[in-house]
């Protein structure tokens, strides 16, 4: 702390007389202009080296991920890097950059039962598990406070991958806004793949949006089964959930959106973040693409 002082006002005082005035004022703990030449004449240890040249890598990789690594995830992200860095240092360098990840907190329920009787079954039961992609899809949406006022997106995530396979923003909860958008994408993306949508099973709350005629006729004429959970319980759609949890956490949460399309284009670019770098500790810290395209080599 001393030295730090005494490098930033030398220029304007002098060495010496800041030492001397110090002395004056400081009972014990100054530092002599002769102890200050031999402290900055001194080589610096191999840990301050490396840590010099750690610290901004972690900085910039923290900031890539949005911000949102804690001291697990930096770890891995910076071995991925190339980096042979333990877990403790990690620790220890990002207390030393201010840096730390986010912690995700509650939301209100977005859900709206369904008016009409609803008669599709739990074919989950709380087992959100898949032994291939295209196997098994859950879908939710969550809300968004704009400048405009509330907007609304929504998520279809591959349980095998934890990609997201279809995404939409829309100004309304209506089902022919978002929930639909995102199903259009996810079903696009199926049929490209080649995938045999008769073994799809999709699965969601018991919200109106999501057994509403115009939302399910598609997939029932494409063979996808429907399974919905029981109304208003966030553990009977929980893979869901966590990922409208982690949108809200590391995208929306400290930002301020003007309009529906400037929260549509960050989103956007968060959902490709998703794909393609975030890394998940059930996946064996590996990205959700990753995994598709590993499953992709092995059918091969």
């Amino acid at each position: 702390m001393m030295i730090r002082f005494i490098n930033t006002y030398k220029d304007l005082f002098g060495v010496e007389p800041i030492c001397r005035v110090l002395s004056e004022y400081l009972d014990g703990g100054f530092i002599t202009a002769s102890g200050y030449y031999r402290a900055i004449g001194r080589v610096a240890s191999a840990r301050s080296l490396s840590d010099q040249l750690l610290i901004p890598e972690l900085i910039r990789i923290h900031q890539e991920n949005y911000g949102v690594y804690g001291v697990r995830k930096m770890w891995q992200a910076m071995r991925r890097a190339g980096w042979a860095v333990g877990r403790d240092q990690i620790y220890r360098l990002m207390r030393a950059a201010g840096l730390q990840g986010v912690h995700r907190g509650r939301k209100p329920v977005t859900t709206r039962p369904a008016t009409v009787l609803d008669h599709h079954p739990d074919l989950v039961n709380r087992r959100f598990t898949a032994d291939a992609p295209n196997r098994l899809w859950v879908a939710d949406f969550t809300y968004v406070r704009t400048a405009g006022g509330f907007c609304y997106t929504a998520f279809i995530t591959d349980v095998f991958s934890r990609k997201i396979v279809g995404w939409g923003v829309s100004s309304t909860m209506h089902t022919q806004g978002m929930p639909l958008m995102a199903l259009k994408q996810a079903l696009f993306e199926a049929r490209r793949s080649g995938s045999d949508l008769t073994q799809v099973v999709h699965h969601s709350d018991r919200g109106s949006q999501y057994v509403a005629e115009d939302y399910t006729r598609e997939l029932v004429q494409l063979g996808v089964r429907l399974s919905v959970g029981s109304t208003g319980d966030s553990y009977d759609n929980a893979l869901a959930e966590s990922v409208n949890g982690a949108y809200k956490t590391e995208l929306v949460r400290g930002r301020f959106f003007e309009s529906v399309a400037q929260l549509e284009a960050a989103t956007a670019g968060w959902v490709c973040w998703w794909n393609r770098q975030w890394l998940h500790s059930a996946l064996g810290y590996r990205a959700p693409q990753e995994v598709v395209d590993d499953a992709l080599v092995a059918v091969v």
